[in-house]
């Protein structure tokens, strides 16, 4: 069953390693939030995540966050350093976290990719979406959350 809305963000302690930084989750109090969670072999993710990196730098000065979680698809997305190259690829910033035994992705009760979850300033969540078309909804929810 996916995450309702106003469920509060579920802890990401499933987390196995950190890249680009641990976020530090009392900072991110108090402002939005987008989680998304993506895999090097997800060809999707790759078509999305320059919209991601765009709507970082739209709406990082106005206090949205955002964290990363590379949730493997298969074995092959296990490997740490084509994600390490992935994050240089296509120029992912923000914390990143690898998921690789899924504890994050089950605490999301997520099983897309990718897939988008939306927290408002108090931590609960304002929207998810997924996929492609999933990307299109999540702008203007963004756009009212920081006006």
């Amino acid at each position: 069953m996916p995450m309702r809305l106003k469920t509060p963000m579920p802890p990401l302690d499933g987390v196995t390693e950190w890249l680009n930084a641990e976020p530090d989750l009392e900072a991110l109090q108090g402002k939005p939030l987008l989680v998304y969670f993506w895999a090097v072999s997800c060809h999707i993710c790759h078509e999305n995540l320059p919209k991601i990196q765009a709507w970082l730098e739209k709406f990082s000065p106005k206090g949205l966050n955002m964290i990363a979680i590379h949730s493997p698809r298969m074995q092959s997305d296990t490997d740490v350093e084509k994600v390490k190259e992935a994050l240089k690829e296509y120029g992912i910033v923000e914390p990143c976290g690898v998921d690789n035994k899924h504890l994050v992705k089950k605490a999301f009760n997520n099983d897309l990719w990718p897939a988008y979850f939306i927290f408002d300033s108090e931590g609960l969540l304002e929207r998810r979406a997924a996929g492609n078309a999933g990307l299109s909804m999540l702008e203007p929810i963004l756009e009212k959350m920081c006006e």
